[in-house]
């Protein structure tokens, strides 16, 4: 399977199972807020410390292996970057290094990148995934930045450096961010969840490199094409750059929003600049003024109902929607909507994202520095 295999069999257990950007930081500027992040309140930096803990503590393993105790107890770069990142922001020492050192010697690659998937002690799948690889490089410039560590800044950027070189591809003069590196092909398959601006602008202020920056503004203009309002969990770009939405890898099956694409909104909403945050923003009308336990995961691009299914990953993105818009209040709610849901229902996956996007979108603590 490709590098995504992790996160599309957390989505089919979990369709079986159908169970204000005011604190986001500009990333210039030397240094990273005086090594600490700083809350847009108190009582949203301990609702974000306390879900990062929550996550850490069910998830982690003491040698350092993220598990998804409700897949099997397996483990995906995913899970491991997830942690890296929770970590990172919580100034987690002990954990992060632990999760890293985990991650170095089981899933590491010879190119420098991350293999997807590992089970009851060897890799499954080798093929790595983009999504990982970048939220692993923005722990280590974190942590870097928070511990003064040179060394862990130095890996980030040689990770990035391997995302560019290995999970893109040029197509129409866009450079594409694709899903991996088996994605780089005719077409070049691309998860629009996987862009993440701010981690590739945070890489690209650290390493000097604009290619990193073009990533972020080419990523940007391919998920506005795709986005209708709300962006697929799949889509194409062909030779000449046309960028289509369409179903999962080899998969004959429309083109959905379902439990990858939220991550988007999220990824979006904490984007310093405005043209991500108003991708984020025009998905706000599919879900204002709809009660948290009416807003199902799976949807067509326009917004519409399209199965059942309950999940902490819907609200996230829902609240990550409200706070690029500007409704903060309604941005609260649908955090803490998400995060009661998760207590009733708790999976690795829900728990990942309650604590990431109250990270991302109510504290600046995961701000990876400038050089």
């Amino acid at each position: 399977m490709n590098a995504d295999d992790g996160i599309r069999a957390d989505v089919g257990r979990m369709r079986r199972a159908a169970i204000s950007l005011a604190a986001v930081a500009v990333l210039g500027g030397a240094g990273c807020a005086g090594g600490r992040g700083q809350v847009a309140s108190p009582a949203a930096g301990a609702s974000a410390i306390g879900a990062g803990r929550a996550f850490l503590e069910r998830y982690t393993a003491p040698d350092g292996r993220v598990r998804r105790l409700d897949q099997g107890d397996d483990t995906v770069s995913e899970g491991q970057a997830y942690g890296l990142l929770v970590a990172a922001a919580l100034d987690d020492t002990g954990r992060f290094d632990a999760i890293w050192g985990w991650t170095r010697r089981h899933l590491r690659r010879s190119d420098g990148l991350l293999a997807s998937h590992w089970q009851r002690g060897r890799v499954v799948d080798p093929q790595a995934a983009t999504d990982a690889d970048l939220d692993a490089a923005r722990a280590l410039l974190v942590a870097g930045c928070r511990r003064a560590r040179p060394d862990l800044r130095r890996a980030g950027v040689a990770l990035g450096r391997a995302i560019l070189r290995r999970e893109t591809a040029r197509r129409g003069g866009r450079l594409v961010l694709a899903a991996g590196p088996w994605a780089t092909g005719q077409p070049v398959t691309v998860n629009p969840s996987y862009l993440a601006p701010a981690t590739l602008e945070a890489l690209g202020e650290m390493s000097g490199d604009g290619a990193f920056e073009r990533a972020a503004a080419d990523g940007r203009a391919l998920v506005a094409a795709v986005a209708r309002p709300l962006p697929p969990d799949w889509a194409t770009v062909d030779a000449g750059g046309l960028v289509r939405p369409s179903g999962p890898p080899g998969v004959d099956a429309p083109a959905q929003y379902s439990f990858d694409a939220p991550r988007a909104l999220v990824r979006l909403a904490e984007d310093r600049r405005q043209a991500g945050r108003r991708l984020a923003a025009r998905a706000w009308p599919v879900f204002r003024g709809r009660a948290p336990g009416r807003l199902v995961v799976e949807r067509g691009l326009d917004g519409a109902p399209a199965g059942s299914s309950q999940h902490p990953v819907a609200l996230v993105a829902a609240a990550a929607a409200a706070a690029a818009a500007g409704d903060t209040a309604a941005m609260r709610r649908l955090l803490d909507a998400a995060q009661a849901l998760d207590r009733r229902h708790p999976t690795y996956y829900g728990a990942a994202w309650v604590a990431l996007g109250r990270l991302m979108l109510t504290t600046d603590r995961l701000r990876p520095c400038a050089r």
